[in-house]
Formats: structure tokens, sequence, C-alpha cells
């Protein structure tokens, strides 16, 4: 009777715990800037099967895992970033972790900072990308049609 294997439920790979009953690409996931593709690309470049259960794995091949998602943004074509043609730079980046909230944040203060539409619709709290406000996305007290008072003329 083989032994049994001691699973590791957290794994920790760079700010994020991941969850170590799933598979290596979707447990990649959980990482903000790495969606189902990049995840799948990270565990090639790491040469660990994308199949596996990632609590499974042992430590050597959770640190390749490590080391591929550090390399990752300079190791992949442009098309495949996150954030081709940075605003303050100019360069190509893949952004992951904290660091993809604090430039969206840095971005949305930008716009309101050089007054455009956009930036406008932020700081008043409306809809950003062009829907419908008529109807939806209201706050505040309830604004609708009110029923005309009946034999009061």
């Amino acid at each position: 009777m083989a032994q049994e294997e001691e699973i590791r439920y957290y794994v920790r790979i760079g700010t994020t715990d991941l969850d170590g009953t799933k598979s290596v690409r979707v447990a990649l996931t959980g990482i903000k800037g790495i969606g189902r593709h990049t995840s799948t690309v990270i565990s090639r470049m790491a040469k660990v099967d994308e199949y596996a259960k990632l609590g499974l794995l042992d430590e050597e091949s959770v640190n390749r895992i490590r080391a591929a998602v550090e390399k990752y943004a300079t190791s992949i074509p442009m098309w495949m970033a996150n954030r081709p043609k940075d605003l303050y730079t100019g360069e190509n980046k893949h952004l992951i972790g904290g660091d993809v909230a604090l430039a969206r944040d840095e971005d949305i203060n930008m716009m309101r900072k050089i007054r455009c539409y956009k930036g406008i619709r932020h700081e008043t709290g409306q809809k950003v990308r062009g829907q419908r406000t008529k109807s939806t996305g209201r706050t505040g007290t309830t604004v609708g049609v009110s029923k005309k008072k009946e034999g009061g003329q």
C-alpha cells in the first residue's frame, strides 16, 4: 500500500497564498494579473505538470514556479503583457499582485487630474464606460415615475 502524501493546503507564491488543493494552472489564477493563459505559460516555463495539485508538489518545483512568476514579465512577447506602453515609462510591463491595483488607482487619479471625461465620471461616481444611466445605476433616494392624483383638478 502506497504511503499517503501530505498535502499543503496553502502555498505562498509572491505575496499571495494559493489553494494547494487545486491544480497548478487553476491555483496560479489566484494571483492578480495572472489568468488562465498566463498560468499555463508559467507552469510550462517552470517545467511543472500544470494538472498536478499544487499542494502535492515538492519544494523544488514550487521554487521553480516562484522563479517563473518573477521572470515572466521579461520573457514574454509584447502582446502578452497586461500593461503595454506604460503611460509613465513607455515600457511594456506585466504587473502581478498588488501592483495591478496600484497602477489602476494611479491611472484613475491621473484621469481626474487632467479632467478628462472618464476622470470626471470617476469623481462623480457615475458609470464610466458608456452604460445606460436613465434606469440603472441609481444611488441614494428612489427616483421613479409618480402617479398623478386622481379627482383633484
